[in-house]
Order: structure tokens, then sequence, then C-alpha cells
């Protein structure tokens, strides 16, 4: 996995986030406004939860070891897993809170015209975050990075929310800020859902989906000597793939013309499909009685 482009676009969200959090929490006090203090806490938690990112992401690009045979890219999804959690409960959290000001009645205080502005450039700033992040994610295939992309998307959309209820109050319509959240709420939660069940897939050694198998097994039976493909069997693992085939071979080969065919295989297997990280091949013998 890329290292330097997770660390690097991770560095660049921190520093924005910091130096969002403290737009927010000045123009926040100063313009009275209680919706964009709590925004500004939650553009804090982000940070929290990037530095949780560059922490799994160095760890799963990890080399194997003795203890450790088959590497540590299942890290990242455990991480993906608990940034999952970290999104549900902030979406959550941003939902109970909307429902109980609309329940109990709750009003907001009417905020000054500069809220308005720190909430729209908040907006547009980690909307930025979030596609610059989400492309890095998938250059790297990082789900853990993907998973804080939405948590940038996740702090947008807590702008939205800010920016209409901050709107509203100074329309005269402090509603609208519980509203707009409970309907963020839904977003987020099921972003966070997405994020959870793709980690966990990567753990429970969930197959490659059928496009890739079926290209898989195009790029076997294009090798010279392969009969049939017997088993073709794929697995997740983090973000990379294990394969494992069976191929039918002529069984009057020699041993040493057998080994050479699947070494093809498993050479233009790996050189194919780059997220393959091992690709096991068996030769089943054709036409011939094994005594």
């Amino acid at each position: 996995m890329d290292t330097k482009t997770a660390n690097r676009v991770s560095t660049v969200t921190i520093i924005m986030n910091l130096a969002l959090s403290v737009l927010k929490f000045v123009v926040g006090f100063a313009a009275h406004s209680q919706a964009l203090i709590s925004d500004a806490v939650h553009s804090a938690s982000d940070v929290v939860s990037t530095i949780a990112v560059i922490f799994g992401i160095n760890l799963a690009s990890k080399k194997s070891d003795d203890e450790h045979q088959y590497g540590h890219e299942r890290i990242e999804s455990v991480f993906s897993i608990i940034l999952a959690m970290m999104l549900f409960a902030t979406g959550v959290g941003i939902g109970i809170s909307a429902a109980r000001t609309i329940i109990n009645g709750g009003e907001i205080a009417v905020p000054g015209r500069l809220a308005l502005g720190a909430a729209f450039v908040s907006i547009v700033v980690k909307e930025w975050m979030y596609h610059y992040t989400k492309r890095a994610a998938k250059k790297i295939k990082s789900s853990a990075m993907l998973a804080d992309a939405w948590h940038h998307r996740s702090d947008a959309l807590s702008s939205v929310g800010s920016l209409i209820g901050i709107g509203g109050a100074l329309l005269g319509y402090p509603i609208f800020e519980p509203a707009a959240s409970i309907v963020i709420c839904v977003f987020i939660v099921k972003a966070a859902y997405d994020i959870f069940m793709q980690a966990v897939n990567c753990l429970v050694d969930r197959a490659c989906d059928t496009g890739e198998v079926e290209a898989l097994r195009n790029v076997i039976l294009d090798v010279k000597g392969v009969r049939s493909i017997d088993v073709l069997r794929t697995r997740k693992f983090g973000s990379k793939i294990y394969v494992d085939v069976e191929i039918s071979e002529d069984g009057n080969l020699s041993l040493y013309k057998a080994h050479k065919i699947a070494e093809q295989v498993h050479d233009r297997v790996e050189a194919a499909f780059p997220d393959v990280k091992h690709c096991m091949i068996h030769v089943n013998p054709v036409n011939n009685e094994i005594s």
C-alpha cells in the first residue's frame, strides 16, 4: 500500500480540520451560534479519526513476519470498523439532538450573520476534503481512508444543518436546523453501515464478485496447456486478494512441463490483477491414471 500518499493526504486533512475547528469556535462564540460551536467540536473529532487512519494504514502495510506470515492487511479492516462505529455514533448523536429539540420545542438563539459565512466556508472546505480523501482512498485501495473520507462528508452535512439552522433562525424559523439534521442523520448512518459491511466482508474471507472471478477464469484459460479449471476460489484479505486454483493438464506431460504451465498461470494472474497478493496453483492430470 502507498503509505506516503496516505500520510500526505491525512496530514493535509488534519491541518485543515484544526484550522476549521478554530475558525468555527471563534466565530461561534462571537456570533452566539450554538450550532456552529457544536459543528466545531465535530471538526475537531475528525482529527482523531484521521490519526487513527494513519496508524491503521501504517500497521497494515508492515511486511510479513514470523507471527503474521500472511501479512497485516486485515488490521486496516479493523480500523475501518472502528471508524464506521464512530461515524454511526456521530450520525445518531446528530439525530437524537435534533429529535429532542423538535419534541421539547427548544428554540435556537438568533445568531449573527458572521456565523452564516463560517458555516458556508466549512461546507465548501469539508466537501473538498471528502473528494480529496476519497480519490486517494480509491487510488491506494484503502478502506480505512475511505471511511475517513465519509467522516469529512458527515462534517460537511453537519455544516449544511448549521447553515440551514442559522439561516432559518435569521428568517424566524429555527425549526429548520433540527429538521435538516434528522435527514443528515439518515445519510451518515447509511454511510457507516456500508463501510462497516465492507470491512466485515474483508475479515470473513468473502469471495470476489462475479465479474472479477470471470476475468480471472479467462486469464487462466488463456494459458496454453490449461485444459480446464476444476476449482477456482477467491477470498478478500483486507485490501488484497488470495486465489486458489486447480487446473487440468495433459497427464502425459513431464513434471517439469506441468510445473512450467502452472508457473505461467501464476505469473499471468498476478500480472493481470495487482490486488492479488498470492495465487496457489494445483495441477490435476487428464487421461492419466494415478496408481
